[in-house]
């Protein structure tokens, strides 16, 4: 089976890996996370790194850090992981959703007008698929109604807004160190700043806020989502490789998209695009079945299966999910675009370890299952 992502771990990742094993310096201390934070953060464009266990912490804490007022909204796009509307939720925030664009499917910035509301305090920047969010209007609406901006780059490292990196935009920016990510520490995550306060409150946050006069003194509810030093020395080592894995990234999406170029001239599918002003790292490539495509997405996906290749179906539309229909904020809403593309998407294997063999098999197999259905 053709995996939709596998990670590459060299010799590099092995010799940091076992420095800490033979050191000792297994846990939350260690020279690899002060390393890590601080060569991420440079990467990013960035002044302060405080890494964390996951993305999902990251997005917690960066949200805790701004100190927004309970019942606060925040714009978010409904076409996303579910770990956004939670970060609002740990925070007593109330998560708005917006409907996504029709072409890259990032969240639409064109529609925030709709949602703002005199409760609004933040929005939640979230580039979807590798693919950057129209950040020059958005930073712009935020400026005007004098919102925070907190930037989710999960699925973005090495991604590029007009020649900036994902990454360094917002009052704070989350990122996503989980296996399937441009660069992984297995799990892991981190919050990135230009604010030194903010820094040092995401610090104080990751580590149960701890006292800095008396250690067991506390004067704030934390978290422990601390990083270990192994975590922080196998993505010091990806962090060393992350040119290479950008341009893999970006060349098995130019395979893909010669290989199915006839499926989209067909008018069967529809493949992500690049806008002029973007640089995506096609963190996964993911496709859209026309309606001229009879069979359903799983239909689909049991059919690549049969022949030996792994899919995913895209995410299912936040404003859609039954676990916040019982909630007081929750109002039913239609989002066309977020549950269209959530209905008809899926992605292919997308892993920088993929073969040019294994790509056209994978092509070969879609085009064969698209001609039975």
């Amino acid at each position: 089976m053709i995996p939709v992502c596998e990670p590459r771990i060299g010799e590099t990742e092995r010799r940091y890996v076992l420095e800490c094993l033979e050191t000792g310096w297994i846990s939350s201390a260690g020279r690899f996370i002060p390393e890590f934070e601080e060569a991420f953060a440079r990467y990013c464009g960035r002044r302060h790194g405080v890494a964390v266990n996951n993305g999902t912490s990251a997005l917690i804490a960066g949200l805790r850090a701004l100190d927004l007022p309970p019942g606060s909204e925040v714009i978010l796009p409904s076409f996303t992981i579910i770990s956004c509307a939670l970060a609002c939720l740990y925070n007593d925030l109330v998560p708005v959703f917006v409907d996504a664009d029709p072409e890259t499917w990032c969240m639409d910035v064109g529609a925030f007008d709709a949602h703002l509301s005199d409760a609004t305090r933040a929005i939640m920047a979230v580039h979807i698929y590798g693919h950057p969010v129209d950040m020059d209007r958005l930073l712009a609406f935020a400026e005007m109604h004098r919102l925070k901006v907190v930037e989710d780059f999960a699925e973005a490292i090495g991604a590029e807004y007009r020649g900036r990196r994902c990454g360094g935009f917002g009052d704070v920016s989350c990122a996503s160190f989980y296996a399937n990510k441009t660069i992984t520490t297995g799990e892991g995550g981190m919050c990135l700043t230009d604010d030194r306060e903010t820094g040092d409150r995401l610090a104080s946050l990751r580590n149960l806020c701890f006292g800095s006069a008396q250690r067991f003194v506390h004067e704030g509810l934390g978290f422990n989502f601390r990083m270990t030093n192994i975590q922080a020395a196998l993505g010091l080592a990806q962090l060393e490789q992350v040119d290479q894995h950008v341009a893999s990234k970006r060349a098995v999406a130019r395979s893909y998209g010669e290989l199915l170029d006839d499926l989209q001239r067909q008018g069967l599918v529809q493949l992500p695009i690049e806008r002029l002003w973007a640089r995506s790292v096609y963190w996964m490539y993911g496709l859209i079945l026309s309606d001229r495509v009879a069979a359903s997405v799983g239909e689909v996906a049991r059919g690549m299966a049969e022949r030996g290749v792994q899919t995913r179906p895209f995410f299912h539309p936040l404003h859609e999910q039954p676990v916040f229909a019982s909630l007081p904020w929750h109002r039913p809403q239609s989002l066309p675009v977020a549950e269209r593309i959530a209905r008809r998407g899926l992605y292919l294997p997308s892993g920088i370890t993929l073969t040019p063999q294994e790509m056209e098999q994978v092509a070969r197999s879609l085009a064969e299952v698209l001609d039975a259905v």
